[in-house]
């Protein structure tokens, strides 16, 4: 072999291993970030604050569990029912209708319990001398309609008549334009947040979602590829949102699946805004974006700014007021049930 012969092979050898390392090097580019050992416990935030910074996280979060939901007249048409004597809750438990719906609308019956002087849905082993019947005025199907009103008046006087009960209903003309009134303030006042977090290069893993995620206090939700921020109070519903692709999470092998993309968002209606629920949200995404390498847009694609987070803050305040002085307040059961 002569001395091009050889020096060509050499070359081409070269160029052949040149290119082989190339190749790894893409691929490891190209796979998705995966998720790291932890070495060692890292807090979760809480509004800007170690979890465990307890003397100042009370002074941001609600300490005291809601009292359970119960009909109110500013959310719910009431219907009085009186009864020829006291009835146990069994007995009224076994009256109750199949359903607890009025077209898109909840419907719920309440006792006045003797022994404890409250509304309460019935329970066995507990008396009740007057009930009531309610059907929710609004929700984010609608207004109550004349259709709806006319299916629960016949439900609720069927349920009264099984009992030996009287029902007295209010005027349906009135009720449906209530109705139509407090869907036009919840329309105008519904209010849900998100921000788009999409990797700049190199995409990630669901283990790598989670794992940050994670290390600012998100949990698992319900559904595959969705984590929630929980409230401070248990029972509460979660402070925020995250999903990514659910495939992506369902994937045989989810380390080799690709994601872009993840939302957080904010049902602001259903938080307290003791929580602090959009100053978590803007550093939650702020804090991703640093540490997975990610810029923070809006559902349009566009670059959500310092400003234009500002201004949304500002907004949100005006809108906590408002609903603080419908009675409406964001967290509360009323305005959770409104705005469903």
């Amino acid at each position: 072999m002569s001395t091009l012969q050889i020096g060509l092979a050499i070359t081409g050898g070269l160029v052949l291993a040149a290119m082989v390392a190339h190749g790894a090097w893409t691929s490891r580019r190209n796979q998705p970030r995966q998720a790291e050992p932890e070495t060692e416990r890292v807090e979760p935030m809480v509004a800007g604050l170690p979890a465990d910074s307890t003397d100042d996280a009370a002074l941001l979060l609600p300490t005291t569990l809601e009292k359970k939901p119960l009909l109110d007249p500013l959310i719910d048409v009431i219907a009085p029912i009186t009864l020829e004597a006291p009835l146990s809750g069994d007995a009224i438990l076994q009256a109750m209708p199949a359903t607890r719906r009025v077209g898109s609308k909840p419907f719920a019956i309440e006792g006045f319990n003797e022994q404890t002087q409250a509304w309460e849905m019935p329970v066995t082993g507990q008396r009740y001398h007057v009930l009531q019947a309610g059907v929710q005025l609004a929700n984010r199907t609608g207004a109550l309609n004349e259709i709806e009103y006319s299916e629960y008046v016949v439900k609720a006087q069927a349920f009264a008549d099984a009992l030996g009960g009287t029902p007295e209903f209010p005027e349906m003309r009135d009720e449906v334009a209530r109705a139509r009134e407090l869907d036009a303030f919840a329309s105008a006042h519904d209010a849900q947040l998100s921000m788009n977090l999409r990797a700049r290069n190199t995409a990630w893993s669901p283990g790598y979602v989670q794992q940050n995620a994670a290390r600012l206090g998100f949990v698992a939700g319900a559904m595959p590829g969705r984590m929630v921020l929980p409230a401070s109070v248990p029972g509460q519903p979660p402070v925020l949102g995250l999903v990514y692709d659910s495939l992506a999470a369902l994937a045989e092998d989810p380390a080799q699946t690709a994601i872009r993309e993840v939302c957080l968002s904010l049902e602001v209606a259903h938080v307290d805004r003791t929580e602090q629920p959009f100053v978590r949200m803007r550093e939650a995404v702020q804090r991703l974006a640093e540490t997975m390498e990610g810029v923070v847009i809006d559902d349009k694609g566009q670059p959500l700014t310092a400003q234009a987070l500002d201004l949304i803050g500002s907004e949100l305040e005006n809108l906590y007021d408002t609903l603080d002085a419908r009675e409406l307040s964001a967290g509360s059961v009323l305005a959770r049930r409104l705005f469903s």
